[in-house]
């Protein structure tokens, strides 16, 4: 008896170690988690807060997007675009030769376009897409509490597919801008709109790519100027009826307004494309203060970099784009870019491709200095560029003059001074593109040089604005081509 109770105390004294040091190896291993994860999250921080790795963290707040979804369903609301019935009235000449009756009507019938947008201020500024109001006669909003109002146009933009509302109302619920550059792929969003007529609608996905280019905004007719795109890709669920809605980040933030789908039956199908929120903020700021967006330019011909053009011309990356030609008394060439430079950065911001260098430099007006990193024959260095607008200067282009010249049907830019020495000419302005207009009908054709109106010198814009405005009748225009032909033309006003 005396033996087994010593054997079954040895037993019980053994576990009781083997435990003990279980406890202790296990204690000294949490620690060590402890510290790694100090070590970890803790840098930077005085007083960091540590959480054991053994246990999983909160998913249901991590992943819920609860928060994002109440900063920003109220502010989010149901564009409907009315476009009234309209009868166009034609003559048939043989019926009327015949029957004595030669006039037609044809009739539009009244309909309607779905779509959303974005309160951004509480006094009643509304974001949305060009193509949601595009052509209409009233625009209407309701709000997520059922409220309808009908909206003011203040501008649009065509090269960004975004517009300007205004309803008069205030203190209303708003979305704060964020940051779109900080976004990064993966990172998770939500948008928020009416798909089908459905109010208020939020979908969940992450961001697929950035800096997309899908080749579906045109140019503006009034003026030419080229499209930008470059959009947020995202898997969230849009569809018809989202257009012109939120696309915020986990924090209610808008990042960006969903603008398009890829779809082969024009539902979602897993791929759709937003503006990023920091070429919307610059706008959405010229449209209210301008009435119209200024566009600056820094005066290259460029050029995406693929692998043919790198083993061409001797590059050590892909990266960047590519300076194929200066334009001549340009930003860049004042600021000493060459041809075969190729632009890495914008201010701190990388740039990779043509859609990235377009996002950032449609965050400028004319006349802001901004610094370009280029790489020449590999070597980096910085330029300072101050930037102009469409006519080759620095000055804010008004709603006025725009329309002066879409009115025309021109885009004019100012004479080189090299094309000046060639063709012996100390002024003018260049017809860089014409679309239907006054010019175009007066047979002008682009690269004309125009030298004087009725008699009296050109030698930039405002001179042949202020040559023309007021005018009756119609005037006189000389000028030249670029290959030494000399023409004059009559223009009808």
């Amino acid at each position: 008896m005396k033996g087994f109770l010593k054997l079954f105390s040895a037993a019980i004294l053994g576990g009781l170690v083997v435990f003990t040091a279980q406890q202790i190896t296990k204690k000294e291993e949490n620690q060590q988690i402890v510290e790694r994860i100090i070590e970890t999250t803790g840098s930077g921080s005085e007083n960091p807060k540590p959480s054991f790795a053994n246990y999983l963290p909160d998913m249901a707040a991590t992943t819920s997007f609860r928060l994002a979804a109440k900063n920003s369903v109220n502010s989010v609301v149901h564009v409907r675009t009315i476009f009234q019935s309209k009868s166009t009235y034609y003559t048939d000449p043989f019926m009327e030769f015949f029957f004595g009756r030669g006039t037609f009507e044809q009739r539009t019938p009244r309909r309607e376009g779905q779509g959303s947008g974005v309160i951004i201020s509480p006094d009643g500024y509304i974001i949305t897409n060009n193509h949601v109001i595009k052509g209409g006669d009233d625009v209407e909003i309701t709000l997520n509490n059922k409220k309808s109002y009908h909206a003011q146009i203040i501008g649009t933009d065509p090269t960004t597919d975004l517009a300007l509302l205004k309803i008069d109302e205030q203190d209303l619920p708003f979305t704060q801008y964020g940051n779109s550059d900080e976004l990064e792929v993966g990172d998770w969003v939500l948008a928020v709109g009416n798909p089908f007529n459905l109010r208020s609608t939020v979908t969940a996905g992450i961001v697929s790519a950035k800096g997309r280019d899908i080749n579906i905004l045109d140019r503006d007719p009034t003026n030419g100027l080229p499209p930008i795109e470059s959009f947020i890709q995202t898997d969230a669920a849009v569809n018809p009826g989202n257009s012109g809605g939120a696309l915020v980040n986990i924090n209610g933030d808008l990042v960006g307004i969903n603008t398009a789908i890829q779809s082969n039956t024009g539902s979602y199908t897993g791929y759709s494309f937003a503006v990023p929120v920091n070429i919307v903020k610059k706008v959405i700021s010229d449209l209210k203060e301008f009435g119209m967006v200024q566009r600056a330019f820094i005066g290259v011909s460029i050029r995406p970099i693929d692998q043919v053009l790198a083993d061409d011309k001797g590059l050590n990356s892909l990266d960047g784009i590519y300076i194929a030609d200066v334009t001549e008394d340009g930003a860049a060439q004042e600021a000493g870019l060459e041809a075969g430079d190729v632009i890495k950065k914008i201010g701190a911001v990388e740039v990779r491709n043509i859609p990235e260098l377009q996002e950032q430099l449609s965050k400028f007006r004319p006349g802001d200095k901004i610094s370009v990193t280029v790489a020449r024959k590999n070597n980096l260095f910085d330029k300072e560029i101050v930037l102009r607008n469409r006519f080759g200067n620095t000055e804010v282009i008004d709603k006025k003059s725009n329309q002066f010249s879409a009115d025309l049907g021109v885009q004019l830019e100012e004479v080189s001074s090299d094309l000046k020495e060639k063709l012996n000419i100390t002024g003018g302005v260049q017809v860089l593109t014409l679309s239907p207009g006054k010019l175009k009908r007066a047979g002008i054709e682009e690269g004309f040089i125009i030298t004087k109106v009725d008699g009296e010198k050109v030698n930039s814009f405002q001179d042949f604005k202020d040559s023309i405005d007021g005018k009756k009748g119609g005037v006189l225009i000389e000028g030249v081509y670029p290959n030494g032909m000399k023409a004059y033309y009559g223009l009808g006003l």
